[in-house]
């Protein structure tokens, strides 16, 4: 039996300032630090920055971090203070749920939104 937790966030409220936000090489490392903290195997990644979004405001960044157990999606606008996130953990012998949970809360906590939307969906399988 496979077990899964497939988590989505919607973040609102956060800073343009946040490096996160405009700069892919710091949302790719922070990206890969919090997967190997929560346990989880990265087996590949494309993190891609899109051009700036106005004379004054920078771009955001679209990240994908491939798992043994799933996948990591990020994908910031800063000229409206919005990041979403989508955490899909699954193992085959044992619950991950713990380990996505962990991954929402160390990004919630790097990007300090005034507000955040999580939806959970349990996602079991059976051979």
């Amino acid at each position: 039996m496979m077990q899964g937790l497939h988590l989505t966030a919607d973040l609102q409220g956060c800073s343009a300032q946040n490096p996160l936000m405009t700069e892919v090489n710091v949302l790719q490392q922070r990206c890969l630090s919090i997967v190997a903290l929560a346990g989880l195997k990265a087996v590949g990644q494309c993190f891609h920055a899109f051009p700036a979004a106005g004379p004054e405001q920078a771009g955001g960044v679209t990240g994908m971090v491939l798992l043994a157990e799933s996948h990591l999606a990020v994908h910031t606008w800063p000229e409206s203070g919005v990041v979403t996130l989508d955490v899909f953990v699954c193992n085959r012998h044992s619950d991950s749920s713990t380990a996505a949970h962990q991954v929402v809360h160390q990004l919630r906590e790097a990007f300090k939104p005034s507000r955040c939307q999580v939806q959970e969906v349990p996602r079991n399988a059976q051979n």
